[in-house]
């Protein structure tokens, strides 16, 4: 190109780019990643801190995997241990892994092997949907990677061993996402208690069900495991993290069960695990429908001072892009609104909360208030000792934190009274009870 025309370009690709970047902002979604100073200053760290101890550095992610996944991804978490080294590894070894396993899923059906072909569309799906997390930028990358999830979760539909279907919520003139699973043993004319299942913020509705063993589908239970506002997928359909958002969510989700005719209508109960154990409360404050509650790993401090300011820069950086404020200073403001005060106290029905004393992304005295300023009857556990992951001595020598948030909502749905109480689970699995006043 001639000097004199480049020089004329500038100002028209400049006001082209600004033209883009209008119409991305018009269309609701903001340009580029989350800008967030601690985020810069703190990567060099948290690269060390990887290299040290692997992926499962802030959460337990691969045990996740395995419990939903099954022994049969072993190997695949091994291998993923020793090829994650720092932070930018992460994307493209489940993008591995996700394309390993969905080829091995299409050779499986067409050897009409199909019951290692369904696994392996369930692993595909997983591993696409983890590929997302690292994503906090808009574009054709993670809608892609959305779509291959999609695609390989309903391949992995057809084969299950039970009823599935993709669900749309109706929010604010566009659509939530769930996925809705009934009992293996479900008959024609049934009714069925169901559950309404909110992930953690770096978890997805698609591992909601675990593939073998699922603690609800063993019951009897249907469950439906939504995407609220800001989940996984809402942000890419340009729907952002909204308190009264996830109040109104809970209306809608009450509306879809009642229509549905396997549903009994009163026997409805939520669970919330993370900061699900937040978005779960919203969701059932305005809906006197939720018959019962019960979450785990508690997010429970106003504004997110642990979990934003003293975890791994990743959490924020995560809650910016599920929040759509991608400007640090705005962000400040927005996470004022992440606070239970206005909506515990509407709480009438049971509700559990099953945490760690040591938890580090939410200190034990914020859940303690936010049980105390609950309406209804309620319980706290609180594990000795344990993290935010809920493991270690007191979790495997005391009530198993899972196993007894089925079995509590199972007596709540059968409407057997309870106390309000605090239980202290100590390492020996000694239980220390007293009364909540």
């Amino acid at each position: 190109m001639h000097r004199r025309q480049f020089l004329r370009s500038v100002p028209l690709a400049a006001a082209a780019a600004a033209s883009a970047s209008l119409a991305r902002a018009e269309d609701g979604f903001p340009s580029g990643e989350p800008r967030m100073k601690r985020w810069v200053d703190q990567r060099w760290v948290l690269d060390n801190i990887i290299q040290a101890n692997g992926v499962d550095w802030d959460q337990s992610h691969t045990n996740v995997l395995l419990r939903s996944c099954g022994l049969d991804v072993q190997n695949d978490m091994i291998g993923l241990r020793q090829r994650v080294k720092k932070y930018a590894d992460i994307i493209p070894a489940f993008e591995a892994l996700a394309k390993r396993r969905e080829a091995s899923a299409q050779e499986f059906e067409k050897d009409e092997a199909l019951v290692p072909a369904r696994d392996n569309y369930y692993f595909a799906a997983a591993y696409w949907a983890t590929a997302m997390w690292g994503l906090e930028e808009h574009g054709p990358r993670i809608r892609h990677y959305n779509d291959k999830k999609r695609e390989n979760f309903t391949k992995y539909m057809k084969l299950a061993d039970h009823k599935i279907e993709w669900v749309e919520i109706p929010y604010r003139g566009k659509s939530v996402p769930g996925v809705f699973h009934l009992p293996p043993t479900y008959q024609p004319g049934q009714k069925v208690p169901v559950i309404v299942a909110v992930p953690g913020m770096d978890g997805f509705k698609e591992r909601s069900v675990a593939l073998y063993a699922d603690s609800w589908m063993t019951r009897g239970y249907a469950v439906l495991a939504i995407e609220g506002p800001g989940y996984w997928e809402s942000p890419v359909r340009g729907i952002f993290v909204n308190v009264d958002g996830w109040i109104e969510t809970g209306k809608e989700v009450v509306k879809w069960l009642r229509a549905r005719p396997e549903i009994d209508a009163n026997r409805i109960a939520a669970t919330g695990s993370s900061f699900g154990s937040f978005f779960s409360a919203a969701m059932i404050s305005d809906e006197p429908a939720f018959k019962a509650c019960a979450v785990t790993g508690t997010c429970y401090d106003p504004g997110g001072h642990a979990i934003f300011d003293e975890a791994s820069p990743t959490f924020k950086k995560r809650f910016m892009f599920m929040s759509g404020v991608h400007d640090e200073a705005e962000f400040e403001k927005f996470r004022k609104t992440i606070d239970w005060k206005d909506f515990a106290p509407n709480i009438r029905a049971p509700f559990l909360v099953l945490a760690g004393e040591a938890d580090e992304l939410c200190a034990l005295e914020h859940t303690e208030a936010f049980i105390k300023a609950l309406g209804g009857p309620r319980q706290l556990v609180v594990y000795q000792d344990s993290r935010h992951s809920l493991s270690g001595p007191a979790t495997a020598n005391g009530p198993e934190p899972r196993i007894y948030q089925a079995e509590w909502i199972g007596k709540r749905l059968k409407a057997v009274p309870m106390t309000s109480e605090r239980w202290f689970v100590e390492n020996s699995g000694r239980v220390q009870k007293t009364q909540i006043g």
